[in-house]
């Protein structure tokens, strides 16, 4: 999105900081005002669900053949088999004018059929989507139950903000895909939360990722992102298929491959270019399969008992929300609302480190009906229970362990909220580094993930992976040359599903950098004495 890629329900269910450090301790914010969430107080509770086992996406994996994506023309004959009754006598009925061959019962089946707002029927005999409706309805039948389930505590939600987005509702289903409505989905490529959003597409898209906060795993702001990405790039290609192709593999991609192929799609238009250009040996293998996979969870989705599918609907996404000063532990918080830590994790998936970041005011949800009693309560806490971090000064000989264990937290616990304390040699720190200590309460409900503007996690050797700073000028090419690497190394190292960089972005580089270039004066000292070598070995 340009995003990232997601081995979702498949490989196949794919997708798709400016670190504020504290300043000094959190002090005790003001009271908190109280505020009514205008938009969804009604609709919606997010609750994050944690998958265990292997995912669709790895089942789906396991059993796509890969094949290419039959063209929707050569389907037409299938298309037309597979009408139902009710349809034939529908037809039959326009043709001769006899509205008494429409019976009553066909009338009563077609008005409980399913109906969708996007293209589903024309494309559900080509082969890919054949082979999906197979897989999920049946290796794969418990995950997609279980991922759909989780959909229902947010598909209120998401719907109503496709609609007033101006975009079909059911591309709800491509959060199915993505993610498998998990807020806090996290890919290989680093693409984070239900949109799988990376880090540089998420800031283009308003989103707030850094040290602190990450909105890609907040199901609202995220689902309001991913409606304006998606819209954008509807009206770029002009049909939604190659809208949500692009949204997996990156927009510069599909339109190359538009342009390429040209002459081949003359007089082909709409989602049928979609399945034009999959026929075609272009796309990567998960873009290619990932418009299958929409269709086929769409289909699945809107009839679950045909499939053998059950499905037990969640109670809704619903909250109230209050705004609290800088530095507010979530457990404060959770007491004022009589709200466990995890309920409030769970409603904020957002806060990353158990506090409301050190120097912003913020808006908390916190569970629906607890608002009016909230201010009070919060007031009624003692100090310490609403100061979420103290700053102590490093001195000679401490450790993070020591510090660690005299504040009654652990060292890993320390070490999430001082990623650049120096340390010696010896593995003691420098002396006279401010060091951010959390309280036990912050860090117990901190989670466990480094630093999002990093947009891959996970150790790293710091002897050949160094994080560059992009110039004004610079390519992924000649960057690549500075660190002895390839710009298919780089593109993979952080995600990038185009060669586009922008000055000021970080990336990931895997390589040596290359020796400062020689002077003027020490070039032509070198030149000649490589001279005078060669004259010497050919006399």
């Amino acid at each position: 999105m340009i995003k990232r890629t997601l081995p979702v329900i498949a490989t196949a269910f794919i997708g798709a900081a400016c670190a504020r450090p504290s300043q000094g301790p959190a002090g005790v914010g003001p009271a908190p005002a109280v505020q009514r969430d205008s938009s969804f107080t009604t609709i919606t509770t997010v609750t994050t669900v944690t998958s265990s086992g292997p995912s669709a996406a790895d089942v789906a994996q396991q059993g796509s053949t890969g094949a290419a994506v039959s063209s929707p023309k050569s389907t037409r004959a299938g298309d037309a088999a597979r009408l139902s009754a009710h349809d034939v006598t529908r037809r039959a009925a326009d043709v001769f004018g006899d509205s008494a061959v429409v019976r009553a019962d066909s009338v009563d089946d077609a008005a409980d059929a399913p109906t969708w707002d996007i293209d589903v029927r024309p494309y559900e005999t080509t082969d890919r989507v054949e082979h999906y409706v197979r897989l999920f309805s049946t290796t794969a039948k418990e995950h997609i139950a279980e991922r759909l389930e989780r959909g229902t505590k947010y598909e209120a939600m998401i719907r109503t903000k496709l609609r007033e987005g101006g975009l079909p509702e059911d591309m709800y289903y491509l959060a199915l895909v993505e993610s498998g409505f998990d807020p806090n989905a996290y890919s290989r490529a680093a693409a984070v939360g239900m949109w799988q959003f990376m880090t540089s597409t998420a800031r283009d898209m308003g989103l707030r990722v850094d040290w602190w906060v990450d909105e890609r795993r907040d199901p609202i702001r995220s689902t309001s992102a991913a409606v304006r990405f998606i819209k954008d790039l509807k009206e770029q290609f002009g049909s939604l298929y190659l809208a949500a192709a692009a949204y997996n593999g990156g927009p510069g991609r599909i339109a190359r491959g538009l342009t390429r192929y040209a002459d081949d799609f003359e007089g082909t238009t709409g989602d049928d270019l979609f399945f034009a250009l999959a026929d075609k040996d272009y796309l990567r293998n998960e873009t290619r399969e990932y418009v299958p996979q929409l269709i086929a969870a769409a289909l699945i989705a809107k009839e679950p008992d045909r499939y053998g599918i059950q499905i037990t609907p969640q109670p809704p996404f619903t909250y109230d929300s209050v705004r609290v000063g800088p530095g507010t532990p979530l457990a404060a918080i959770g007491r004022a609302a009589n709200a466990t830590v995890s309920q409030m994790q769970e409603l904020n998936p957002q806060i990353l480190r158990g506090m409301t970041p050190p120097r912003d005011s913020s808006i908390i949800r916190i569970p629906a009906g607890t608002a009016d009693s909230f201010a009070v309560a919060f007031a009624a806490l003692p100090a310490s229970a609403r100061t979420g971090l103290v700053t102590v000064e490093s001195k000679k000989g401490q450790t993070l362990s020591s510090i660690a264990e005299k504040n009654d937290v652990s060292a890993h616990q320390l070490a999430l909220f001082n990623p650049h304390l120096k340390k010696l040699k010896s593995g003691r720190l420098v002396p006279g580094q401010r060091v951010l200590v959390p309280t036990p309460a912050v860090a117990s409900a901190a989670a466990s993930v480094p630093d999002p503007s990093i947009e891959r996690y996970g150790s790293t050797n710091s002897k050949s992976v160094t994080t560059h700073i992009v110039k004004s000028g610079e390519t992924l090419g000649g960057i690549a040359k500075k660190y002895h690497t390839t710009t298919a190394a780089i593109m993979k190292a952080n995600g990038l599903k185009r060669a586009l960089i922008l000055p000021g972005q970080s990336i990931v580089v895997k390589g040596t950098r290359s020796a400062k270039k020689p002077t003027v004066a020490a070039a032509k000292k070198s030149g000649k004495q490589a001279a005078k070598g060669k004259k010497k070995r050919q006399s």
